[in-house]
């Protein structure tokens, strides 16, 4: 048991120096390509979801404008700009972290 306290201490020592653990990857790479793959195409459906929300955004504004009524699309067209700012920049952000 002392032993296992004393490598418990030595590890925190070790990373209270300032050293950054650095872990080896050694998944498959099978399952890395597939991966890949899974997350390309949830990008792509994610920057699709934000242009479809853009035009339909949109085409409800200029709806209701020709009808005379409020803008209160402003505020939707926000979430959906604001939505497509977090899918654009989720992949670098994670590339950058990782």
């Amino acid at each position: 048991m002392f032993k296992t306290i004393a490598a418990k201490a030595h590890e925190t020592i070790v990373l209270a120096d300032g050293t950054v653990p650095d872990p080896t990857r050694d998944a498959p790479a099978a399952l890395t390509d597939k991966v890949d793959t899974v997350l390309g195409i949830l990008a792509w459906a994610g920057t699709a979801a934000g242009v479809a929300g853009v035009l339909i955004t949109g085409a409800m504004m200029a709806i209701s404008m020709r009808r005379g009524e409020g803008s209160e699309h402003m505020g939707r067209l926000g979430m959906v700009l604001g939505g497509c700012v977090l899918v654009a920049t989720a992949g670098p952000l994670i590339t950058f972290v990782f």
